[in-house]
């Protein structure tokens, strides 16, 4: 075994199963959000949802295109679970800036409906996972066990081509299916995982992040989670609960070994936003909107080069999607929705913060290299604000 594969085979090891080490969160850390999280502090709170990774990570050096250096895969969201496909839910999406991709969201914004999964990767492997979930769905024969007649998938991206040979093309249809055989609705694995595995955010390594919030109205409890491919942000933007901790950091900076120009704050965030509240289309894009509030209070302008994509879907009315007949469905009254509208802008703000607290330091093409947030310094920080 050569020596750049010892070191990435724990991480590998990470990704298959369910054995997941133990990585300090934010509120580990003693840092304060507002709001009341779930059990998990995770999308998959939100009865039904699960997701699941595939991460694929190989090689180290001199970048050789089609060979490597890796550091790339792919993430699933199940709204339903198993499920997913035989019950479309009420959906609604939004774009802050659209430098980047999600697929099919103009039949989202058509029918008010979503479909199956939400796929997230990388920026050049959007059309093999768009593929991928078709021919998955036509290996399950579902919903028409006769055959299957057409699919627009949900696929989203961010760019990873500081760290990874994103002109390999090492996403591969096995590895949509991994992260869809692997989808839980357990912990979710944060950090430099599935698509989030070779991103940067703030100047920091980034990635998959997850967060949720449980409130009550009307004396029903509700449940709204929210996960982030985070892949954004200038590091002097960079704020937790509003300590500037970007400007406190000003080292640790990525190094680059590469004739590629990056623009400070180029790069792209996803947000999934899953709720049990009965939201319908039109409800779901409004909240989707509100994600940026929770972005901006970690630090953002919203770059020209980032792609800043959000969907928002609800787990209520079961059934509705495929009926075929008349639809009962319940409505929250827009009056009741600003309980809903607050969960979106903490879980988004923490759900962040968490994918920068998990992510661990990387090398990647020609060398590149991006650091992780340091844990000792971030609470020396935070001391310092009083927080």
């Amino acid at each position: 075994m050569k020596k750049h594969e010892i070191l990435f085979l724990i991480p590998l090891l990470f990704h298959t199963g369910n054995m997941t080490k133990a990585k300090d969160r934010a509120r580990d850390l003693g840092i304060p959000f507002q709001g009341t999280p779930g059990l998990l502090n995770a999308i998959t709170d939100v009865a039904g949802v699960q997701v699941g990774h595939s991460t694929i990570i190989s090689g180290s050096g001199k970048l050789i295109v089609g060979k490597g250096p890796v550091r790339t895969g792919v993430s699933a969201v199940l709204p339903r679970g198993a499920n997913s496909m035989q019950d479309p839910v009420f959906a609604g999406w939004y774009s802050l800036n659209g430098n980047g991709e999600m697929t099919g969201t103009t039949w989202v914004e058509e029918s008010g409906l979503l479909e199956g999964p939400v796929m997230i990767t990388n920026t050049h492997s959007v059309g093999v996972v768009r593929d991928a979930v078709i021919a998955w769905r036509v290996k399950q024969g579902k919903p028409d066990p006769g055959g299957y007649w057409w699919s627009l998938p949900v696929v989203a991206e961010t760019y990873d081509g500081f760290l990874n040979d994103i002109n390999g093309f090492h996403v591969q249809e096995k590895h949509v299916f991994e992260s869809l055989k692997n989808t839980t609705s357990g912990s979710v694995q944060e950090g430099s995982v599935g698509g989030g595995t070779g991103m940067v955010c703030h100047g920091f390594k980034g990635g998959i992040g997850t967060s949720s919030r449980i409130f009550s109205i009307q004396g029903t409890q509700y449940t709204l989670g929210v996960l982030v491919q985070a892949n954004y942000g200038a590091r002097k933007d960079l704020t937790i609960a509003g300590v500037p901790v970007g400007t406190e950091i000003p080292d640790l900076q990525r190094e680059r070994h590469t004739a590629q120009t990056f623009h400070e704050g180029d790069g792209s965030i996803i947000v999934v936003v899953a709720t049990d509240v009965p939201l319908i289309s039109h409800q779901l894009k409004r909240l989707a909107r509100r994600v940026p509030l929770g972005i901006a209070r970690v630090g953002t302008v919203a770059h020209n080069g980032s792609g800043d994509i959000f969907i928002a879907f609800s787990t209520a009315n079961s059934g509705a999607g495929f009926k075929q007949n008349i639809a009962q469905i319940e409505m929250l009254p827009n009056e009741f929705l600003n309980p809903v509208f607050t969960a979106t802008v903490q879980a988004t703000e923490e759900a962040i913060i968490n994918a920068l607290m998990a992510a661990e330091t990387m090398e990647g093409i020609n060398n590149n290299k991006v650091y992780a947030l340091p844990h000792d310094r971030l609470k020396k920080i935070m001391r310092k604000y009083n927080r």
